[in-house]
């Protein structure tokens, strides 16, 4: 499952840079409140049979309303992930902020779906509007915050096989990580299922007015903050719904992420047309001379794969640990990766002081940037990050 998952995505993520993208995508499946119960029981299946349908869930076509919730104990920053007093202009993807501001406050996008090319996401700020649109070779960013947008022309090439899960647009240049979909949030955690994790089923539950199974996961190890995993799974599509994380100890889930409305018929090909709006300035993304270099990859599906999860590295992040456990690491000197977390006042006032670094805590996830200007982030406690630093 893992592996045609990381294939499915290659053909979007290879293209751009990612420093922390990994952990972002591997913290982001967290979720809220559990979803209303499902007033027509599905037929009983076992926890077999319900990951075997969450597995022939292939994408395809759908649009709906997605809202994410997070109450991790930090600071909720501003929306586009900006450090304080930073330069107008598209800030680092990848950067620390934005990997922050994914995990803080609440975030609703309208999402629409169309086979493996065709893909909008409209993440609503306060008075403003961030888009991700993919139409064919063609990827645009746009903020109307300052109006400004940028293009990514993706070479012939770079179009694989129709992807195994939900198409998703890559990382927004302008400093907002784009909204995933249930589907990618849950594989990240369906790739887990192992002898290490309990799996079950619990009472049926609706979302978006569609009746699903209620697919439960639980590490059997004390090395990771995650307590259950909560995932929604449609009981006529297979199509995970919501997906919720609860933290070791705690009574509610810290993080959460669902449909409130969604339709499964393919949405008016006029919402992936996109033109940058008069006066808008626009940037051109360059592609990589020679994306499917290994040595120079940044695809973060790639860093959950099976060679990474045994230490492998991929350019600039390393991945070490397995399962539950697993930590993401950047190489010595790329210090510059760390300075929004270093420079903003509401972040570097959250992080505290630890042997060799500064580390940010929360319900979920930790992050330790090391005094070298190293990063390491997980979902397990500061001792895993310290070791996975010490080792390297």
């Amino acid at each position: 499952m893992q592996r045609s998952s990381t294939r499915g995505r290659k053909a979007w993520l290879r293209w751009l840079p990612a420093v922390v993208a990994p952990a972002a995508i591997a913290s982001a499946a967290l979720v809220g409140s559990l979803p209303a119960g499902a007033s027509n029981p599905l037929p009983a299946k076992t926890p077999a049979q319900v990951l075997e349908l969450a597995a022939s869930h292939r994408g395809g076509t759908f649009s709906g309303t997605l809202e994410q919730s997070a109450d991790l104990g930090l600071p909720e920053l501003p929306a586009a992930g900006k450090p304080s007093g930073s330069a107008s202009g598209p800030a680092s993807a990848g950067s620390v902020a934005s990997v922050i501001e994914l995990l803080t406050g609440n975030h609703t996008a309208h999402i629409y779906v169309d086979g493996k090319d065709n893909a909008r996401v409209q993440v609503m700020d306060q008075l403003a509007e961030r888009d991700v649109v993919r139409h064919g070779n063609d990827v645009w960013f746009y903020s109307s915050k300052d109006n400004t947008a940028a293009h990514l022309a993706l070479p012939q090439r770079a179009r694989g096989p129709a992807p195994t899960t939900d198409p998703a647009p890559p990382n927004d240049p302008h400093g907002s990580p784009g909204m995933h979909t249930p589907a990618e949030l849950a594989q990240q955690f369906l790739s887990k299922v192992d002898p290490s994790t309990a799996v079950s089923v619990g009472p049926d539950v609706s979302v978006a007015g569609r009746a699903a199974y209620n697919l439960l996961l639980e590490p059997r190890t004390d090395g990771t903050l995650v307590g259950k995993v909560a995932i929604a799974v449609d009981g006529e599509s297979g199509m995970p719904l919501s997906v919720q994380v609860t933290a070791r100890g705690a009574d509610k889930p810290a993080f959460a992420s669902g449909f409130t409305s969604l339709s499964l018929d393919a949405p008016d090909p006029s919402v992936f047309s996109f033109s940058p709006p008069p006066g808008s300035t626009v940037k051109e993304i360059p592609v990589p001379e020679n994306p499917h270099d290994p040595a120079k990859s940044h695809d973060p599906a790639d860093a959950h794969g099976p060679g990474a999860m045994h230490g492998g590295a991929k350019g600039n992040v390393a991945v070490t640990g397995t399962g539950w456990e697993t930590v993401v690491g950047t190489a010595a000197g790329s210090a510059a990766a760390a300075e929004p977390l270093l420079q903003d006042p509401l972040l570097s006032q959250a992080a505290i002081a630890v042997p060799g670094g500064r580390l940010l805590s929360t319900a979920l996830l930790n992050i330790l940037v090391t005094d070298d200007g190293r990063i390491f982030a997980g979902m397990v406690p500061p001792e895993g990050l310290q070791a996975a630093a010490a080792a390297r």
